[in-house]
């Protein structure tokens, strides 16, 4: 069983990011009885709502969703309206609000638009902490005949100790991205992919380092290695077998670099058989 949801999950990561949702979909049709495991372990595309109250977007997950309703971060109601719905505490919703100002101030700062999210929820009696999860969404407008799309996910963990005064954050990170091209020169051209990394630090806590500091300060480092990954793995490899595979110089050009080459060459060995007979 474990083994069948690893291959499951490992052929996931191996298939385009944008068809998640119908990859997933089909892979339940044929494993059935995986079907809680796979909806459980597979992060999908980002999904947007709209808070009637506010008029603001965000974002749907596991992590707000109560049922068949999600809790928008903005007003804290659920939609479609549930009683009873699971929410934070006080305490824990007021740095909620905080948190989600920030991390727009954050979107803004590192994507130019787009929409981001943040949920929290209390832990279990006896554990001195809370978690959360941020989410960041940003789609290309399809200007200049490219789209695509950034998710992320980062969902931590807050284990505090020492009275508050220190904690030890755990953050896990996924983010899926792809980007298609539709030129009449090079036609169709996809390109995506997902990864999901660990991190944790224990860190010191106070009035001018607080919680949101601390986990922002993990997820813009963390979304930075990310970023930098995916631009070696998926860009920078498909760029070394587009080069491979297709010139970018005319014909011409070619045979007439390679005619120099071995111009140079016989130059170069004809000189060196002049200094070895001068010798």
């Amino acid at each position: 069983m474990n083994d069948q949801l690893d291959h499951a999950l490992d052929l996931m990561r191996r298939l385009p990011p944008q068809q998640i949702e119908k990859n997933l979909g089909d892979l339940i049709d044929l494993v059935p009885n995986l079907c809680e495991d796979l909806l459980s372990s597979v992060d999908q595309p980002l999904k947007i709502a709209r808070d009637k109250s506010t008029g603001k977007d965000y974002l749907l997950c596991d992590y707000n969703r109560d049922g068949d309703s999600y809790r928008s971060p903005w007003s804290n109601a659920y939609d479609p309206e549930i009683e009873d719905g699971t929410v934070p505490s006080e305490k824990l919703r007021q740095m909620e609000i905080d948190a989600n100002t920030a991390f727009a101030q954050y979107r803004d700062m590192y994507y130019e638009g787009g929409i981001s999210s943040v949920y929290l929820w209390d832990l279990d009696p006896g554990h001195q902490g809370f978690a959360g999860v941020i989410l960041i969404k940003k789609s290309g407008n399809g200007s200049n005949k490219i789209k695509g799309c950034w998710d992320s996910i980062h969902v931590f963990e807050v284990q505090e100790k020492s009275g508050g005064r220190n904690a030890q954050y755990k953050l896990t990170s996924t983010v899926m991205l792809w980007l298609q091209t539709t030129k009449e020169a090079s036609g169709r051209m996809n390109l995506g992919g997902s990864l999901t990394r660990q991190s944790d630090k224990e860190a010191s806590v106070s009035e001018s380092n607080p919680h949101i500091a601390n986990i922002g300060t993990m997820v813009e480092d963390m979304e930075n290695k990310i970023r930098h990954t995916l631009n070696e793995i998926y860009f920078g490899k498909t760029n070394n077998m587009v080069s491979g595979l297709r010139s970018v110089q005319s014909l011409s050009e070619t045979k007439r670099q390679e005619a120099l080459k071995v111009d140079l060459a016989a130059a170069l060995q004809k000189r060196q058989a002049k200094n070895d007979s001068s010798n």
